[in-house]
């Protein structure tokens, strides 16, 4: 990671960065290329090519001047009707633009994501108000051995992609790491949950509930 990137500089000056990345790059455009509309562009592409295959063959015997005036108003017409398959294929040009404005960093406060297209968002998620840590992994992922860890609250909505709003989750994808990742994410959220909870002025010596044996009943 650029240590003068924007994200970089989010970080508090007491913050302790313990990892940073971007995503796997070969893994992040595969998967803007075999996304869902992929089929849909095939099929609306391939549908559209005969068409005009067999219009150019049915007028082949016309004067060339005269087919070519014919032709003009026809790839104008397909141009647009082709607009599914434009969109498709902008998506993967535009994933490049995409995949150098997304990062990743954990410190010891939170995690730290950057994204966007033309647009950059930065987010910061602090430990506090995490919940749930989960990691998924796609079929793309699983042949690449990469994978996702996806940070949420109880209000957040579920994204294995990433987030567009503060009020979603925060997710790291792509990333070869993803098991070392999620323990250190785990382990952070879990002592800054404990921190919270118990100050470490105000923890007891000794815990008679957690991990101990059950004294509440007289067996």
């Amino acid at each position: 990671m650029v240590r003068n990137s924007m994200l970089y500089n989010m970080v508090g000056k007491n913050e302790k960065i313990f990892w940073s990345s971007k995503p796997d790059l070969k893994c992040f455009i595969m998967e803007s290329i075999f996304n869902p509309m992929l089929p849909f562009a095939i099929v609306w592409g391939l549908f559209d090519s005969m068409f005009i295959t067999v219009f150019i063959a049915g007028n082949s015997h016309m004067p060339k001047e005269v087919a070519n005036f014919a032709i003009i108003p026809l790839l104008g017409f397909f141009a647009l009707h082709l607009m599914p398959v434009w969109i498709y294929l902008a998506g993967v040009i535009f994933s490049f633009i995409k995949y150098k404005h997304t990062e990743f960093l954990v410190t010891d406060k939170g995690v730290y994501c950057s994204g966007g297209l033309f647009a950059q968002t930065f987010e910061h998620k602090p430990f506090a108000e995490l919940s749930h840590i989960n990691i998924h992994r796609g079929i793309i992922d699983q042949i690449l051995g990469v994978g996702d860890i996806v940070l949420t609250s109880n209000h957040d909505g579920y994204n294995t992609r990433e987030s567009h709003s503060l009020f979603r989750g925060i997710t790291i994808c792509d990333i070869p790491d993803y098991q070392k990742v999620y323990n250190i994410i785990k382990q952070l959220q879990t002592d800054v949950y404990s921190d919270t909870m118990y100050p470490n002025d105000l923890r007891p010596k000794e815990n008679h509930g957690y991990n101990t044996e059950y004294r509440g009943l007289d067996l």
